[in-house]
């Protein structure tokens, strides 16, 4: 059968890249797809959108962890069967979602989620905290300081409640990178926990001609701090690199073209925290986040401090904030000063942006918000 212009869709062979996305679509959405006048959250976890011609769709959102098991799946599988004729996504945070096409069907489905106890918590819509979106952390990924799913498992434990509620002044969202190379959304989240590592990359000198093109090793760095050397290996010279340490801001790039650079350091790596990050356009532009919590230690296995650290600026937001506020608006409206304050947070010159390039995000005005926290 030959191709079609006119009729791409003609004839198509699904197997050669994904299949198209509408034939997962349960049927209402199919058929009411560019309709959708407005939605409504009816309560902590179940949106309902209406469409122009009467339909409505209802969305169970569930929180779910990011790294499942095979079995874990087909018990999703099985209530999606069971209540939504089989259909259900996932959101970009991680959350499930079930879908269904009356108001009549969202009880039973609540229900059924409820037998399993809090394994399928329904919440992270609104005025809440929404699920963690995070990174590998040591199950996958090779240049973690610190892990992900440990983390978020400790953090969100703490933090349930307000997953679960629509209590706080706006939604709270809360990511997770395991290193700088920040493949999670720590730079335009609310609250950011991010893996640091703070000790240059140490050289096998043994394995690094066996394993690394040093030309690769030297031009992966984006700041130039890696330099061909020679080094003695059993009375032979060797060609292989060195650091300079001044210039490294150990991001790991190296270590991912060299595997004789290895960068992790138990001592050496932990976390950082930051704040104010957005995507949403409402009473401010987007905004990055910036760094007030420079170090935490990876105390395993539960990560005491960081937990703590969160919560206690997810616990001053809530409480001083105005209404529909996020937590980079209301640090903004009293003063970082006060943030710090309010945060009981130790302000260091680590959360000045002495980046040489970054002249965006400095400060340029001479205005100051006095507290008792500077001193």
């Amino acid at each position: 059968m030959g191709y079609n212009p006119d009729k791409p869709m003609d004839g198509r062979i699904s197997d050669l890249g994904p299949p198209h996305y509408e034939q997962f679509f349960p049927a209402v959405i199919k058929e009411n797809k560019g309709k959708w006048l407005w939605h409504e959250i009816t309560q902590p976890g179940v949106l309902m959108h209406k469409s122009e011609t009467g339909a409505e769709v209802y969305t169970v959102r569930v929180g779910c962890a990011r790294l499942v098991s095979v079995e874990y799946i087909r018990e999703v599988c099985d209530i999606a069967d069971k209540h939504c004729d089989g259909y259900l996504r996932f959101t970009t945070r991680n959350n499930i979602e079930f879908m269904v096409d009356s108001k009549d069907k969202v009880q039973p489905l609540l229900d059924t989620l409820a037998t399993y106890g809090t394994k399928y918590p329904v919440g992270g819509t609104g005025a809440g905290v929404t699920n963690i979106v995070h990174t590998q952390g040591w199950v996958h990924c090779h240049t973690p300081a610190t892990d992900a799913s440990g983390v978020v498992k400790a953090v969100m434990d703490e933090l349930f409640d307000y997953f679960t509620s629509m209590t706080l002044p706006a939604q709270v969202r809360i990511a997770l990178a395991c290193c700088l190379n920040m493949c999670g959304a720590v730079h335009a989240s609310d609250i950011a926990i991010l893996g640091i590592h703070r000790k240059p990359p140490m050289i096998d000198n043994k394995r690094i001609t066996g394993v690394c093109e040093l030309p690769l090793a030297i031009a992966s760095c984006p700041l130039g701090a890696v330099k061909p050397a020679k080094a003695e290996i059993d009375g032979k010279e060797i060609k292989t690199v060195k650091v300079n340490v001044d210039r490294c801001m150990f991001c790991g790039n190296c270590y991912t073209m060299c595997p004789a650079m290895p960068l992790a350091d138990p001592e050496g790596d932990g976390i950082a925290i930051l704040v104010g990050g957005k995507v949403s356009n409402r009473i401010s532009e987007p905004k990055f986040s910036k760094l007030v919590i420079p170090y935490l230690p990876n105390n395993t296995p539960r990560w005491p401090e960081t937990v703590q650290a969160v919560k206690k600026i997810l616990e001053a937001y809530a409480a001083d904030a105005k209404k529909y506020e996020r937590i980079g608006d209301w640090a903004e409206r009293i003063g970082w000063e006060r943030f710090f304050e309010k945060c009981d947070i130790p302000f260091t010159e680590k959360s000045i942006d002495d980046y040489r390039l970054a002249y965006d995000t400095w400060r340029t005005t001479t205005q100051f918000k006095y507290s008792s926290h500077v001193k």
